[in-house]
């Protein structure tokens, strides 16, 4: 299947995503948040919250992070080569990035406030699985600051791209983990096992927003794989990559359309395991979708920033995703956070 009739099945047009990359989708995010007048103005602060993100971000930072040479350093002292995002953080070696308010170079507050708040809500420990990882980002940041929370931290996570595996063991090292704390399947996530093709790319990090292809047949595959244009790739399910913990305390889900698919599909599993989910959100319809499995479920939805769209003679596009952040009132009663 085409990555385009792959948008098609599951119902993302009409509206259309601008970008195909996420190295683009970050340096829109510097742009927009660079061309708002004030705070005040930016996009990125029309979210809807039953907490305040900017006062947990803010609570979290550290106050004066310390920078390292080759590293780029954030709020959190959470550190990652700038090479990982050649072009888009070249130069940054050896200097320390100031609050993601309203956004920085890889999210907003609505993303930061969600990932945050799952950290607040643990107790003793705190695990983190990252679907679609990319370099760990969320693995690491998340965990970091739950560190600083003295809990202990397991991090697992799940990636298409070998060079992106390896990205992500670095920056998960380079920030202090052990490798007994780390896991990265290379692999799609999806709701049940099975093989899926992945699109090669010649230089890691050249793009980040790769889409995999699901139900391809036997001889599709063997020609993609022939062409040297795809690898072929296992389908690691949620619940074989969660079952190396009793509980999950974040699942960020960023699997580029597949979010509504694997929620629908999983139900019973994040219910009995997973205390928050924050998710991606790559089209209006998919939100719909998630709104409405998720709430018919007895999820608490605690904050949402829609995808931010562009109206073109074509029809909207999707110039950023969308962010849900998600509380299973079955692991998280009221009076625990």
């Amino acid at each position: 299947m085409t990555p385009v009739l792959k948008r098609l099945a599951l119902g993302i047009p009409p509206i259309r995503r601008l970008y195909e990359s996420r190295n683009l989708l970050a340096s829109q995010l510097a742009a927009m948040q660079a061309a708002a007048a004030t705070e005040a103005g930016s996009p990125f602060l029309h979210y809807h919250a039953s907490f305040d993100p900017i006062e947990v971000i803010r609570r979290h930072a550290l106050p004066d992070p310390s920078p390292m040479p080759g590293q780029f350093t954030n709020f959190l002292g959470v550190r990652m080569a700038p090479r990982f995002l050649a072009g888009l953080l070249d130069g940054k070696e050896g200097q320390v990035e100031g609050l993601p308010i309203p956004a920085n170079w890889h999210a907003d507050v609505a993303e930061w406030g969600a990932a945050l708040r799952a950290v607040d809500l643990a107790r003793g420990s705190f695990a983190v699985a990252e679907l679609g990882c990319g370099w760990g980002c969320w693995l690491n940041n998340t965990g970091v600051a739950a560190r600083r929370a003295g809990l202990a931290v397991t991090l697992l996570g799940v990636e298409g791209d070998d060079g992106h595996v390896a990205f992500a063991l670095e920056a998960a090292t380079t920030n202090g983990f052990t490798p007994e704390q780390i896991t990265i399947r290379r692999g799609i996530a999806a709701a049940q096992s099975g093989v899926a093709l992945f699109p090669r790319q010649g230089r890691a990090g050249a793009h980040w927003g790769l889409e995999p292809v699901f139900g391809a047949t036997e001889a599709e595959r063997a020609r993609a794989i022939a062409a040297g244009s795809h690898d072929e790739l296992p389908m690691v399910s949620l619940d074989e990559l969660l079952a190396p913990v009793a509980r999950l305390d974040l699942l960020h889900v960023d699997i580029q359309g597949g979010e509504a698919d694997l929620v629908d599909g999983c139900l019973d599993l994040l219910y009995e395991k997973v205390a928050y989910v924050v998710i991606g959100t790559h089209s209006r319809q998919i939100e719909g979708r998630l709104m409405s499995s998720l709430l018919a479920a007895g999820w608490r939805l605690e904050i949402e920033r829609p995808a931010i769209l562009v109206m073109t003679v074509d029809g909207p596009l999707v110039r950023v995703d969308g962010v849900q952040g998600w509380r299973n009132p079955a692991l998280l009663p009221p009076e625990r956070g």
